[in-house]
């Protein structure tokens, strides 16, 4: 099975890929043209208006995984509260995850072990620091960094609009791509060009209930020939019904070290 044969590898990454986005329907989000007289701040000021409102969501999450030597999918339960908790689920309860803010932790059943521990792995792994914010803005179709720190130049590309700092970053690269119609994230890429690091997310969008979500994303990530390629597909999924998030690590399991 996908995530058991994978989960010491890339488990605690796909965990964190997968663990927010969006609520299905039919209606898909399109068309807009983009005004190259509109100003960055502008652009930006749009996008943090248009934010998703919601409490909680569950529902079903296809994954698609290739690293250019073998291809896998698998489909995964999903429970979320938003900004405090994130429970994912494989068939049968094989693999199951629970995250937080402050805390990582997931198990394997079929190989008796588990992991516990913080986000600075896929931080590394990445090559940029990510917490569990930037991973919630990384899912929901906003910008993985905070827009407004910063000031960027704007430019239509592709009939999106398109920034980028106007001051270099000394260790790293930044740019976005925001739709015209929603002034959601079209794409957004964090390299790191001197260690061949780079990570890169594209997106489709849906409209649920007035909220612009993602339908699907494309999630990329690279480090020196090392390709792996991560497709998230949500379904059926529910917004702001009770739930519960039942979790505990099996006595007995051997903890993970990542390296």
């Amino acid at each position: 099975m996908f995530l058991c044969k994978h989960i010491t590898k890339i488990g605690l990454f796909t965990v964190l890929l997968i663990t927010l986005g969006s609520c299905k329907s039919t209606k898909s989000i399109t068309g807009g043209e983009a005004n190259s007289r509109m100003s960055a701040k502008n652009i930006i000021h749009a996008h943090y208006l248009n934010q998703p409102n919601f409490k909680t969501l569950r529902g079903r999450l296809k994954i698609d995984y290739t690293n250019g030597e073998e291809s896998q999918g698998v489909n995964v339960s999903l429970r979320m509260e938003k900004d405090k908790v994130i429970w994912m689920s494989a068939p049968l309860g094989i693999v199951k995850a629970h995250i937080t803010p402050n805390k990582v932790s997931f198990y394997n059943k079929l190989q008796n072990e588990y992991f516990d521990g913080d986000f600075s792995y896929l931080s590394q792994m990445l090559g940029t620091q990510l917490d569990f914010e930037k991973v919630q803005n990384l899912l929901l179709g906003n910008a993985v960094l905070d827009l407004r720190e910063e000031k960027f130049n704007s430019e239509v590309y592709n009939g999106n609009y398109q920034l980028k700092p106007k001051k270099a970053r000394e260790f790293f690269k930044i740019l976005f791509q925001l739709e015209p119609k929603n002034f959601k994230i079209a794409a957004q890429e964090i390299s790191q060009p001197e260690q061949t690091r780079q990570l890169e997310a594209k997106y489709t969008y849906q409209d649920i209930y007035g909220n612009v979500f993602p339908d699907e994303i494309q999630i990329v990530a690279q480090e020196a020939d090392n390709l792996t390629t991560i497709d998230l597909s949500f379904r059926n999924l529910e917004l702001d019904k009770p739930m519960s998030f039942p979790y505990k690590v099996p006595k007995g399991f051997d903890k993970i070290t990542l390296k």
